[in-house]
């Protein structure tokens, strides 16, 4: 499956962890607890590079977003014949995305939620986020995201240097732990980015202001990450991001508390007082939830035998996995095997 879209659009992945914090393993921890489907074989296909998605899930991606120096804003008309695949990124423009004809989850952040057809809301700069669609509303029609970048510093600037746009001020930084708008919003926000992807990307300028000054206005929408998680963005993690480097790809093997202390370089009670402040669960409870997380998403994925799965994932009992996956789910893995079966 390929990409198609309008506009310039590239995605960089490093080797390892780069200047990325620890928050954006939470996206992939809260992806593994949550989302339905993971897909491990779909091609993403850029302008620049290809990327799969196993190899997406393991590294840490800074999306780089191709800009005209002419311009003060980007656009992406995303059309998928297939699915919304799982590509958790983050990038120093803030993002607005309205998603059509689509349900599924977006992770932003440390927030998790459902989205459907007409969901509207706004990444703050370097925010981590991702969408995964789920189901598709009318099946001759592709899954559809209208997605719009701009700079922080643009805004600000519009907002302080012109009267008329005066509601602006203060948007981005309300706007940085993302925001879900008021379906009021989200109603008369709608035809003006419709328009905004019909008519030539250098007229834009006009209406994308009109939109963004209706959205500063929506007194109801609803931030979505925490205060946490965006105050750590541009901190340094070093070592926590080893830790958790390590175990994003290895959590289906025998992680001993021995290796992670010698990867982070601090005695295991030093690395578990480390983990527990800034991941906020114990590393056992941590890959628990990452195997878990990894069978969920096989089990709706694949018709893989249930005990083949287990191992896979890391788990030598089957009671073991059982247990751990009744306590994460409040269901038997058949039993979540089946609401797939019977959607």
């Amino acid at each position: 499956m390929v990409l198609d879209v309008v506009g310039w659009w590239s995605s960089t992945a490093g080797s390892g962890i780069s200047g990325s914090s620890w928050s954006v393993y939470i996206i992939k921890y809260l992806t593994r607890c949550y989302a339905p489907k993971w897909s491990t074989s779909i091609q993403f296909q850029y302008y620049l590079g290809v990327m799969t998605a196993d190899e997406s899930k393991k590294t840490s991606n800074r999306e780089i977003i191709a800009r005209c120096d002419d311009l003060s804003w980007q656009r992406l008309d995303r059309r998928l014949e297939e699915e919304i695949p799982f590509i958790w990124h983050h990038h120093p423009e803030m993002e607005l995305t309205l998603t059509l004809n689509c349900k599924g989850q977006r992770f932003i952040g440390d927030h998790v939620a459902e989205f459907s057809d007409g969901d509207l809301a706004i990444v703050g700069s370097n925010l981590p986020h991702t969408w995964v669609s789920s189901e598709r509303m009318n099946k001759g029609h592709p899954f559809k995201a209208k997605v719009i970048w701009f700079d922080k510093e643009w805004l600000d600037s519009i907002a302080q240097s012109t009267p008329e746009f005066l509601p602006l001020e203060g948007f981005c930084e309300r706007a940085q732990r993302g925001l879900s708008f008021s379906y009021a919003t989200k109603q008369k926000a709608r035809p003006i980015i419709l328009r905004l992807f019909e008519i030539p990307h250098r007229d834009g300028i006009t209406s994308l202001l009109e939109l963004l000054r209706l959205l500063a206005q929506d007194q109801h929408a609803v931030p979505l990450a925490s205060h946490g998680v965006v105050q750590s963005i541009n901190q340094s993690y070093d070592r926590i991001n080893r830790v958790l480097n390590h175990l994003h790809e290895n959590y289906e093997k025998a992680v001993g508390l021995n290796d992670l202390s010698e990867i982070a370089a601090l005695s295991q009670s030093g690395l578990h007082r480390l983990f527990k402040k800034h991941v906020g669960v114990t590393v056992s409870n941590y890959i628990i939830n990452l195997r878990i997380g990894e069978a969920c998403a096989r089990l709706a994925a694949t018709d893989a035998p249930i005990s083949v799965i287990s191992q896979d994932v890391g788990y030598q009992s089957q009671a073991n996995f059982n247990r751990h996956f009744l306590r994460l789910r409040l269901m038997t893995p058949r039993a979540y095997r089946n609401t797939f079966r019977s959607s």
